[in-house]
């Protein structure tokens, strides 16, 4: 195959890579807990924006629902 000189050689930096067990949630809790409720909603909502795209609205929708006495 031949290289292209216009696309940069993409090398991966093994020193932030790290390996963990699945279901080990110690480190994820931990770093939770040291964001700002500002930086989890910013989060929040990069997360929503990737999952839907353009579909995602500006804001989260509202759902009401009336429950009747028995």
């Amino acid at each position: 195959m031949k290289e292209r000189k216009d696309i940069p050689k993409l090398r991966l930096d093994r020193t932030k890579v790290s390996v963990a067990v699945i279901g080990d949630d110690s480190n994820e809790v931990e770093y939770w807990r040291t964001t700002s409720s500002k930086e989890r909603l910013q989060h929040i909502e990069r997360l929503r924006r990737l999952n839907y795209g353009v579909r995602a609205t500006s804001r989260l929708q509202r759902v009401i629902r009336i429950i009747k006495p028995a």
